[in-house]
């Protein structure tokens, strides 16, 4: 149990690295079977079924965050009704809010609000929320997130001031799964930063990022490429083009895979529509054709 659970921290460590590629979504559903069959071939008590339900759903789960990272979502979803049946096995209120927490962000990529919201409610509803308030503060800040997309400004505010009250009575030191030693006051300020881009609000989307950037521990560089992309579109919102397009560089070339990737073009094409003609632009399409160009060479 313990060598199971080493492996699930050095693999999410690992998605903290790479973000949603391919080789760890791959490596989790290797994992999850690995776990499955130890569940059916051991004659162990009922509490260590329930454990290894529990690790096979966290495996799965992250095998579906992985595909979602990487925007793989009919793999998603084939992860994600593996994982909720895992995770209703395990009787572990703790996996299944991560679940149900993935979920969500699942349905917000594919445009499922109202799905989105019903998981986030989901999450909230498991016991853990109510026993450690890290879990609840997690479940607020992603609801605000959910709220921002249907453009309900107040209803978002109202969720992160929940998730950063929720979040300073929580104690740091408390044992938790290794999939959650990812969720801070770092991890707070790039929801916070999603929310307010989603609602248009750029200056505080901007001081967010900054926030975010200043907090990041080292081992998170996906979340760093992805708070880099986030800053240099509430740049382009305030027509801040040069420093827009200095913070859209700075997203290094490893990580612009999935949704990251996904921003970049996004980034591009609203550069290109506000300033046409402008050196910016110019310079942007000129450092991307460059990038193209290397990586075409064999």
């Amino acid at each position: 149990m313990d060598r199971l659970t080493a492996k699930l921290a050095d693999l999410v460590a690992s998605d903290n690295r790479h973000g949603g590629t391919q080789a760890v979504e791959a490596r989790a559903v290797r994992l999850a079977a690995q776990t499955l069959d130890l569940q059916q071939n051991s004659t162990a008590s009922q509490r260590i079924r329930g454990e290894l339900y529990s690790l096979a759903a966290a495996f799965t789960s992250s095998a579906m965050w992985a595909a979602i990272d990487g925007r793989r979502l009919d793999e998603a979803t084939q992860h994600l009704n593996k994982a909720v049946t895992l995770a209703g096995l395990s009787a572990d209120p703790a996996v299944q809010f991560r679940v149900w927490g993935h979920a969500g962000a699942l349905y917000r990529q594919l445009g499922r609000s109202t799905d989105a919201l019903a998981a986030d409610d989901a999450a909230r509803s498991t016991p853990i929320t109510r026993r450690d308030p890290l879990y609840a503060s997690l479940a607020h800040a992603r609801t605000a997130v959910h709220r921002a997309d249907d453009g309900n400004s107040p209803a978002a505010r109202r969720s992160l001031d929940r998730a950063q009250h929720a979040l300073d009575r929580a104690d740091p030191d408390a044992h938790r799964p290794p999939w959650m030693a990812f969720y801070d006051q770092a991890e707070l300020e790039l929801l916070a930063l999603t929310t307010h881009l989603t609602l248009g609000r750029w200056a505080e989307a901007e001081a967010h990022a900054h926030r975010h950037l200043t907090l990041l521990r080292s081992g998170f560089q996906r979340n760093r490429a992805l708070a880099l992309a986030h800053l240099a579109h509430a740049q382009l919102g305030q027509d801040d083009l040069e420093p827009a397009v200095i913070t859209a560089l700075k997203v290094p070339a490893g990580a612009r895979h999935g949704r990251i990737s996904g921003l970049l073009d996004a980034f591009g094409q609203r550069l290109t529509r506000v300033a046409p003609r402008a050196a910016e632009t110019r310079h942007w399409l000129e450092a991307q054709a460059a990038r193209t160009e290397k990586s075409t060479r064999p």
